[in-house]
């Protein structure tokens, strides 16, 4: 066993021997040919020396076991010395080892190793046969003729730590056996192919002893033991257990993790794909089916294109907006409802959105000059919004968007025009439109709102009194000289709307109601008007054409004839003309 921090191997002496020779000193000793040689015995010189101090070790042994052990023989404690120059004992020399032994000492000598045995039971110290020798304990080697005694325990110099424990005067019993001392782990796997038993039996001989004198072969076991350390290390079965095979569950999962992750891939690719390039996706063909969808006033191509990928119309607005931009005729698309199909292509929705046919709409023309009882009515019939429903709401104004300076009256403010109601829209969605459309007029026509209801009232009077642009403006102007003049205007009309009639004549008792809408009774304007004007009318209030006009007449109710005068006598001439025609055209 080597000293700690310098490597030197030390022997067990016998009294007063103290250290063992270095086995260098051996070596060289022997390289150089100064051992003498013994040739006195004809089985060797060290063979059979040394069965005779085995057998003096071993009588003595018995005389002294196992109270306390004995004193060695002193043969048996003895060194050999190897050179005529080696420090002599105490007790005479001993014969020196045989050639076999020192074999080992050299690098690379034949030096035989001993065959393994299996292991045998490790001797215990009470054993008859087991007094003289110890076990042996890592490196550090026994000798067969030098038992372990009270007087030469393992010391320090004999390092055996906390792994090798040596009890003094009671090495190696049950309670400290060398196999639970000293375990061999994968690291040291002494216990196959070197076991203790080969190495140290505790009976018969010592095979190793007998090749080496009990010293350690150089470059023996270590290369070995290096052997089996790196074949273990680079992963032989023995260093870890078998492979654990994998459950068919975890495969299961593994793979459905694997065809999740695909699909998401695709799914995702083909998202993003169409966001980089939305023209990639079209339909193909017209399309089936049928789903309507709205086209809202300023709307774009970009943003009628989005409103039909939204209803499945075409996969994808590229397509559309592509055929719409290279056709000027879809600048021409109305807002509306139109008909489309399910999944068309983008050139096919825009052909579908330009036929006429494909829109749906009510379209309802109000002509200037109805009432509001008259215009509900058109409304109703060219719609499907119920009569009942239009009433409702031009019962309430306020709910309509009616200005304030209207004071509460319909009248006047449902704007003729034509009008496209579509399928979902209710009673005061169409009416709050005309209310709109009528603001936006007066709005155009720059007329301030502190006028707005003088000039409605009188447009209507215009509007019902006149059947050509020429002849409102000079009705305008009849309307100012007589409002100028202080006189009523005395307009059938009227009358008629205080009644509830219609036409251009009246009887006495009409004009003999009490109305502020009979001008025959109330100078100046009516409270509001009587009618629906339209912008010409509304034109001819703001232009009137300069005259002295306080009369005029419809001579012909057929062809609108109008004739204005300036004094009563010319007045009452074209009354005669308007009799005429009323006697040639009875019952009109």
């Amino acid at each position: 066993m080597s000293d700690e921090g310098t490597g030197r191997r030390r022997r067990h002496g016998g009294e007063g021997e103290g250290e063992g020779r270095p086995a260098a000193d051996i070596l060289r000793e022997w390289q150089t040919g100064e051992i003498p040689v013994v040739t006195d015995d004809p089985t060797g010189p060290l063979t059979s020396g040394r069965r005779a101090r085995r057998r003096a070790a071993e009588e003595a042994a018995r005389e002294v076991r196992p109270a306390a052990p004995a004193e060695p023989d002193d043969d048996a404690t003895r060194r050999t010395p190897l050179a005529p120059g080696a420090r002599p004992s105490a007790r005479g020399p001993l014969p020196r080892p045989p050639v076999s032994a020192l074999s080992g000492l050299v690098l690379g000598s034949t030096g035989e190793r001993p065959a393994v045995r299996a292991p045998e039971p490790l001797a215990r110290w009470d054993d008859e046969d087991a007094t003289d020798r110890h076990a042996p304990v890592a490196t550090g080697t026994a000798r067969d003729d030098h038992p372990v005694t009270d007087e030469h325990p393992y010391t320090d110099e004999h390092a055996y730590t906390d792994e090798h424990p040596v009890a003094d005067g009671h090495p190696y019993t049950d309670e400290h056996p060398v196999a639970d001392q000293h375990a061999y782990t994968d690291e040291h796997p002494y216990a196959d192919e070197h076991p203790v038993a080969e190495r140290h039996p505790a009976t018969g001989e010592h095979p190793a002893w007998d090749q080496t004198g009990g010293l350690e072969v150089i470059g023996g076991d270590d290369e070995d033991e290096r052997g089996r350390r790196g074949r273990r290390g680079r992963g032989g079965s023995a260093s870890r257990g078998p492979r654990r095979k994998r459950r068919p569950v975890t495969i299961l999962l593994s793979l459905l993790v694997l065809a999740g992750l695909v699909v998401g891939i695709v799914v995702g690719g083909q998202w993003l794909i169409d966001k980089v390039n939305p023209t990639a996706a079209d339909y193909t063909g017209s399309g089936s089916g049928e789903v309507q969808i709205r086209v809202e006033s300023g709307d774009s191509l970009t943003a009628i294109g989005n409103t039909l990928v939204s209803a499945d119309v075409v996969a994808s607005s590229g397509p559309f907006v592509d055929a719409a931009s290279a056709n000027p005729a879809a600048a021409g698309i109305q807002p509306g409802v139109y008909s489309m199909a399910l999944q068309m292509s983008g050139q096919a929705a825009l052909d579908r959105l330009l036929d006429p046919a494909s829109r749906l709409f009510a379209r309802v023309t109000v002509p200037e000059g109805l009432r509001v009882d008259a215009v509900l009515q058109r409304i109703a019939d060219n719609s499907e919004i119920p009569l009942a429903d239009l009433q409702a709401a031009a019962a309430d104004p306020a709910a309509l968007g009616l200005p304030a300076w209207a004071n509460g009256m319909l009248e006047g403010h449902l704007f003729p025009a034509t009008y496209d109601i579509e399928p979902d829209q209710t009673a005061v969605q169409v009416l709050s439109g005309m209310v709109s459309r009528a603001e936006q007029t007066f709005d155009s026509l720059q007329i301030p709102e502190a006028d707005r209801l003088r000039v409605l009232t009188e447009a209507s009077l215009v509007q019902a009194e006149a059947a050509t642009t020429e002849d409102m403006a000079m009705v305008a102007t009849v309307i100012d000289n007589r409002i100028a003049d202080g006189m009523p205007l005395q307009f059938d009309t009227t009358v008629n709307y205080a009644t509830g009639k219609s036409g251009i004549t009246t009887t006495s008792d009409d004009r003999a109601t009490d109305s502020p809408y009979n001008t025959y009774r109330y100078a100046g304007l009516p409270p509001g008007a009587i009618d629906s004007p339209g912008e010409e009318a509304l034109q001819a209030v703001l232009n009137p054409t300069p005259g002295d006009w306080i009369y005029f007449v419809v001579v012909n109710p057929d062809t609108g004839e109008t004739r204005f005068a300036v004094t009563a006598e010319e007045h009452a001439a074209n009354v005669a003309l308007f009799q005429q025609w009323l006697r040639e055209n009875p019952g009109d």
